[in-house]
């Protein structure tokens, strides 16, 4: 016999699910705009990596506060995708029952769904893949090791990594906003729709922040300095 309690469960982890989601989204968003320090130059790019590498508390970098960065997120990342799997059909018969019931209603919010599916499992494989190299190389950072990174490849990655993490992170706010009623009693067709429209505007905004941040990458891993392997140093730290 099921205990009345136990009917609680599933609203606490819908609750886990969207608090999860939600910090990790907040975190890609400033790592986002983290990395496209680079556009204010490498000096500022330089400052960004200290700053991860502890420089308010330490003397000396501290590459593994980057790989503690790295294994906190893949765990809280891992947690997300384990509460968000128990919401995909399984099967093939409650899939093609759930594609038919998506064709016959037309439904945005449904269709959005699929999208953020779709974009979930890219990131399962794709964020795990980069979050171990972190891991496992977080002192590979900085104005010329990120961009050495990118121009031997790491575009490819990073181009998936963007596409994936922002439409994926749009999607799952706007479903947060719809789903836990922060409308109130104002939730309506037209507000939704609103709503969804600043969602694709703030997609937008961060897709062509990243594509220029990954084209600045590119340019600076072509100097000969990057690809002779030499480390970013300030003018003003190389001269003490």
């Amino acid at each position: 016999m099921q205990l009345p309690t136990d009917r609680r469960w599933p609203a606490w982890l819908d609750l886990a699910q969207g608090l999860s989601g939600l910090i990790l989204v907040l975190f890609m968003w400033a790592h986002l705009f983290a990395v496209s320090s680079i556009l204010l130059g490498k000096d500022a790019m330089y400052g960004v990596t200290k700053f991860f590498e502890g420089s308010l508390f330490f003397d000396t970098p501290q590459p593994w506060l980057v790989s503690l960065v790295a294994l906190t997120i893949f765990l809280l990342f891992a947690l997300h995708t384990i509460l968000a799997l128990r919401k995909i059909p399984q099967g093939y018969r409650q899939w093609r029952a759930w594609t038919h019931h998506m064709r016959g209603m037309a439904h945005t919010d449904t269709t959005l769904w699929l999208v953020q599916v779709v974009t979930g499992l890219v990131l399962m494989l794709f964020a795990s893949a980069h979050l171990l190299e972190l891991f496992l190389h977080p002192a590979d950072i900085g104005p010329h090791a990120s961009a050495a990174r990118i121009a031997n490849g790491g575009w490819v990655l990073g181009l998936i990594l963007l596409f994936a993490v922002e439409v994926h992170g749009g999607i799952g706010v706007y479903r947060l906003i719809v789903k836990w009623g922060w409308f109130g009693s104002t939730d309506t067709p037209r507000r939704r729709q609103l709503l969804r429209r600043v969602v694709y505007a703030l997609v937008a905004f961060l897709l062509l922040l990243g594509l220029t941040t990954q084209l600045a990458y590119l340019r600076i891993g072509a100097e000969a300095a990057v690809q002779a392997g030499e480390r970013y140093v300030p003018a003003m730290e190389g001269a003490h």
